[in-house]
């Protein structure tokens, strides 16, 4: 069993928390919303504190699941960051989908101050969460990666070490990109069968089975068909990740055109009041 702090109690950080508690980990959970944390004591035991630093006080691990870089470097290196009150010999583990250039910069404050660090972004959404199927990319260290993995084996279906910090971050673009790319293609997809007047449920039993198949067809084409999109990973957090992806290109030149396409595509549904929905609404800026 280890001492556990958990920052970030959202759609995808209550759950792994939930997790890891269920795993006999004792738990201690800081949220930006108090009212959070103290709703998921009362549901899963352990303990609140009122700072990240009062979390991370003493723990073994300290892990994060907040929104973008601001917010990490706040909880970690702000004036009652957790990085100020952890330990030397633990381990810091990032589950924000955040640029490589701060999981690099933490992860060089951790080794200055003693401890050590992993950048581990997710992907499987929210249900990955909830089921503790999540697939997480790490970058760190060996010695970072031989203490983060006992305790990402609570919630994860995949880890994979990619290699040094931010090659975490780095694969967590490469998997966004890709995905952008295939829910293009399903939307232009679904609008021409439609157009064709096509049995949809018989166009995808007969193309998820060769080489179209994908989990965006899979799991969206049906309700990119009725047009629900009221769940799932938000346009909002998707054009933050693409941002991420488009600004690592341009410092490592890598060429990104569609890419960039698709984000302007994503602004457009925005604009259409979808910031919220799901990323499968990118076909609703095509005409039916």
């Amino acid at each position: 069993m280890a001492r556990v702090a958990f920052i970030g109690l959202g759609v995808m950080g209550a759950p792994i928390a939930r997790h890891l508690a269920n795993a006999g980990h004792e738990v201690t959970v800081y949220n930006r919303t108090a009212d959070k944390a103290a709703a998921w004591v009362e549901g899963h035991g352990g303990r609140s504190a009122a700072t990240p630093a009062e979390a991370a006080r003493d723990q073994d691990a300290v892990l994060t699941c907040v929104g973008n870089d601001d917010d990490l470097a706040t909880v970690t290196l702000g004036a009652d960051g957790a990085f100020g009150a952890m330990r030397s010999g633990a381990v810091f583990i990032d589950h924000t989908t955040v640029s490589a250039d701060i999981a690099r910069r933490l992860a060089d404050e951790a080794e200055a101050r003693g401890f050590r660090a992993v950048d581990a972004p997710v992907s499987g959404g929210q249900a990955g969460a909830e089921n503790g199927m999540l697939s997480i990319m790490c970058g760190g260290s060996a010695e970072a990666m031989a203490l983060a993995e006992p305790l990402m084996q609570a919630y994860a279906a995949r880890i994979v070490h990619i290699g040094g910090s931010g090659a975490g971050q780095t694969t967590k673009m490469v998997n966004q990109i890709a995905i952008a790319g295939v829910l293009q293609g399903v939307s232009e997809a679904l609008r021409f069968a439609q157009a064709s007047e096509l049995d949809l449920d018989k166009v995808l039993e007969a193309i998820s089975g060769g080489a179209a198949q994908s989990w965006q067809l899979v799991n969206r084409w049906p309700t990119m068909a009725k047009d629900e999109f009221d769940f799932g990973f938000a346009i909002d957090w998707m054009r933050k990740d693409l941002g991420l992806a488009l600004d690592e290109g341009d410092r490592n030149g890598a060429l990104l055109p569609m890419t960039a396409l698709i984000d302007q595509f994503y602004a457009e549904v925005q604009k259409m009041g979808g910031a919220r929905q799901d990323t499968s609404a990118l076909v609703r800026r095509l005409p039916k």
